[in-house]
């Protein structure tokens, strides 16, 4: 059975496969966004990566960022169309990226979900608030139920993520 790890994307390979399957899947496959999907708060966000044990390849994808007051975001969350058999490695990238935020001082964590995708994460403990539209798509505001996602332990890191040049 394939095993991943879940981690904080911390070296420059593994933040280089976090854009690029990020690329892959939401402007290539969803286009949703015009030749990249980055954006402003991926200044301030964390990334998140599911690496498959026996390639060590990335193969899932999610950033997490601070509001204010202890909120918390969730986001651009993605794996990759050849591991999308079962719900593994979206479960364990949300359970990773709620139980850091939590460690870290969230209060509540929030995440714009795709409709198709509501009822997974409602099995994962998370409440829908409000039907929203993003990039022309129905999207729903979720709020995570803290009590199922306890505090990791992860030490907090320093952002440093190098700036894109100007094309």
């Amino acid at each position: 059975m394939q095993t991943y790890l879940f981690k904080l994307a911390t070296q420059p390979e593994e933040i280089a496969a976090y854009y690029a399957l990020r690329r892959l899947i939401f402007v290539e496959e969803q286009q949703l966004f015009s030749g990249d999907d980055r954006d402003d708060i991926d200044q301030i966000a964390y990334p998140i990566v599911a690496i498959a044990s026996n390639t060590q390849q990335v193969v899932g994808v999610v950033r997490i960022y601070p509001g204010e007051s202890g909120l918390w975001y969730g986001g651009r969350l993605g794996t990759h169309p050849e591991y999308r058999k079962g719900w593994h490695i979206g479960k364990g990238l949300i359970y990773k990226a709620v139980t850091t935020a939590n460690t870290w001082g969230c209060r509540q964590f929030l995440a714009t979900v795709q409709l198709q995708n509501v009822r997974f994460f409602q099995r994962l403990h998370w409440e829908a608030l409000q039907e929203i539209s993003l990039y022309d798509r129905p999207h729903c505001l979720m709020q995570a139920d803290l009590d199922f996602y306890p505090a990791s332990g992860d030490p907090h890191p320093v952002l440093f993520f190098p700036t894109r040049e100007a094309s």
